[in-house]
């Protein structure tokens, strides 16, 4: 007897003479979360938290962001509660995914409006470059822009890179959940009105649960871009809540 499939109760069990496909469900494991517009109540054995772009291109001295004058130090404020956060929710069970940028060095699957967006005048450094006077190689895939930054630890953790703003689109993200038997997703990382929300977006499109961990998620952007994020996902995609709240979920 065999169990085909990543994950045993998603798999199929073959024998010479028959294959079962029923892939019995693990038990519910109901998680109580206080959040907003709602609390909400999800199964655990069903959720991931997934932290997108957390990596030194966007969060550490040195980078690509920082040597544009932008001050990194909103994209910073994540990274504490997640050193609490995150072994909290491998220790529960939970599948920790992190996505980041990783842009191919000859940037043939990039399109001229992204290659825009990141060098809006031309005269700026392209992406997948060299940037003078940093250690930065602007969000290319294996550079030390695209690494996770230091202060988090990846341990055995899942990885998913991306080239496009939103982390389901032209990756295996998607199959990489539907594979584990996710249907729950709690979701920080950088930046909140850009990466974070395209991909929360997305995972709401695709009839995902989406929970915004809120000082989880950060941006260099103004104030009015949070507050809009923030109005929209409680309005429309999804629940905000506070790592606190899931930390206190997870213990009851």
């Amino acid at each position: 007897m065999k169990t085909m499939g990543a994950v045993a109760h998603r798999g199929w069990t073959v024998t010479p003479a028959e294959v079962d496909m029923t892939r019995p469900a693990p038990p519910v494991q109901r998680l109580a979360v206080a959040a907003a517009p709602q609390d909400i109540v999800v199964d655990r054995a069903k959720s991931a938290l997934l932290v997108v772009d957390m990596q030194n291109d966007f969060c550490t001295a040195g980078g690509w962001m920082e040597s544009r004058g932008i001050d990194i130090s909103p994209n910073r404020a994540p990274i504490a509660p997640l050193q609490a956060l995150v072994p909290a929710c491998r220790a529960a069970g939970m599948p920790v995914i992190w996505v980041n940028w990783g842009v191919r060095k000859d940037l043939l699957n990039i399109s001229p409006s992204l290659l825009h967006a990141h060098n809006p005048t031309g005269r700026e450094v392209d992406l997948g470059s060299p940037v003078p006077g940093t250690r930065s190689e602007i969000l290319r895939q294996g550079s030390w822009g695209a690494e996770v930054v230091a202060e988090l630890d990846q341990a055995d953790d899942i990885r998913v890179t991306k080239h496009r703003f939103s982390g389901f689109w032209d990756t295996d993200l998607d199959a990489i959940l539907r594979n584990l038997g996710i249907t729950t997703l709690f979701i920080g990382g950088v930046n909140l009105d850009q990466c974070v929300m395209t991909t929360l977006e997305d995972a709401s499109f695709l009839g995902y649960d989406t929970i915004l961990v809120r000082d989880c998620a950060a941006t260099t952007s103004p104030a009015f871009c949070t507050e809009a994020t923030l109005y929209n996902i409680k309005l429309l995609f999804g629940f905000v809540t506070e790592s606190a709240a899931l930390l206190e979920g997870l213990a009851a």
